[in-house]
């Protein structure tokens, strides 16, 4: 049986049951597709770029439409994905905690632009870690910059951290450059205000989580860490020969990264995030404001640290938690996920009510996110480019 003749029977189970199989989906440029075209294109692009699992949700009038899956949890045991299926959710995380902190702030107990340590009685570094690495602050004890850094630099990555202090040569966490005065993404600066929002309210990450967001949507499969009842169903990751990797179940919570969710909660999240069901309008237009400006010519690597004027036409910046694009339709707020064997992409747009959800357990999934979002919403705006979302059938 061919990968494609698989991913035909399982869209035929999806078809049978879904709710939103025999409706049209409007595009940001009002043309229309049906849903089973939408199937069919998924299935094509899947075989052709060998992708081994897929999980999509469309929004129209800021509801979801459209919400399915294709493929398997594993190659090994073919059972197929559905939309409770636990994925790892990488960096998706951080838009989920995003609203976490704007919630704190509309509640008064934290504030944009207040140093964070500034909260805390005693220096950051003073504190005694309790977790494997991410709570240790002592490479800062000699540092004078971090006492600059806030809420609102952890949320636009403008810290100065690196991504995670293992990208350094010796593994040691430092300030690179002037808080404030540049893009550059960090797992760090979320985490960091993630341990200084512990310290202040004496709550782990996962009861705030739990307290603000996943309980008030019913996000009953969504956690920062690993739960026991994601036995029963969760996906592994897929290298690009579709070789399964180990399953991590073993992560502190950090805030940039250790989401565990699924295709319907964060369905539920993205809803929220649309109709301000957590957050009132002003926090949610300040959250989708532009903080800094991007001029590189990609996210990561080399050239993320080379300035040019290639998305000067989409004012491409970050948001807090997001990162911003202006399109014809208004902004674009996106956030996407990477790790071994997931790959994720989440784009809205706010005044159309239009968005998408991709989430994948394969490493060849990027590859068919240009052309993915182009068919299913028509969106011709996210930087491919700039986040290395080469097309499977381009060489890079």
């Amino acid at each position: 049986m061919t990968l494609k003749h698989c991913f035909c029977s399982i869209f035929l189970l999806l078809y049978f049951i879904s709710d939103f199989s025999g409706q049209n989906i409007v595009r940001l440029d009002k043309s229309e597709i049906l849903a089973s075209s939408l199937d069919n294109k998924i299935v094509s692009l899947m075989e052709s770029a060998q992708v081994h699992g897929l999980a999509v949700a469309v929004f129209n009038n800021n509801k979801p439409i459209y919400k399915k899956t294709f493929g398997y949890k594993s190659a090994l045991t073919k059972e197929p994905i559905n939309i409770e299926s636990n994925f790892y959710g990488a960096s998706l995380s951080k838009a989920v905690f995003a609203v976490l902190v704007m919630k704190l702030v509309e509640k008064g107990i934290l504030e944009l632009d207040k140093p964070l340590q500034g909260y805390l009685p005693k220096p950051i570094y003073s504190y005694l870690p309790t977790k494997k690495w991410h709570d240790n602050y002592q490479d800062l004890k000699e540092d004078t910059n971090y006492i600059k850094i806030t809420a609102r630099m952890c949320l636009a990555h403008t810290t100065g951290f690196p991504n995670w202090r293992w990208d350094e040569t010796d593994h040691k966490l430092r300030v690179k450059q002037i808080p404030g005065s540049r893009y550059s993404y960090s797992g760090e600066g979320l985490v960091y205000l993630q341990v200084v929002l512990e310290h202040l309210l004496n709550k782990p990450l996962e009861q705030m989580m739990q307290e603000h967001i996943f309980k008030p949507l019913k996000m009953d499969n969504s956690s920062y860490t690993w739960q026991g009842e994601f036995e029963k169903d969760y996906c592994f990751g897929h290298n690009s020969k579709g070789e399964t990797y180990e399953k991590d179940k073993d992560n502190d919570a950090r805030a940039a990264s250790t989401l565990e969710t699924t295709l319907n909660d964060y369905s539920l999240f993205t809803e929220a995030v649309f109709e301000n069901k957590l957050l009132n309008k002003s926090s949610t237009n300040e959250m989708f404001t532009q903080q800094i400006k991007i001029k590189s010519i990609q996210q990561f690597g080399p050239l993320g640290l080379r300035d040019s004027t290639l998305n000067d036409n989409i004012d491409l910046g970050y948001g807090l938690g997001w990162v911003l694009l202006q399109s014809l339709y208004g902004t674009g707020a996106f956030k996407e996920g990477h790790g071994d064997g997931f790959q994720h992409y989440s784009i809205i747009f706010p005044k159309t009510g239009t968005g998408i959800i991709i989430m994948s357990n394969s490493d060849n999934a990027e590859g068919i996110f240009k052309e993915l979002l182009e068919i299913a919403i028509a969106d011709t705006f996210t930087p491919w480019r700039w986040e290395n979302y080469i097309p499977y059938n381009q060489t890079k």
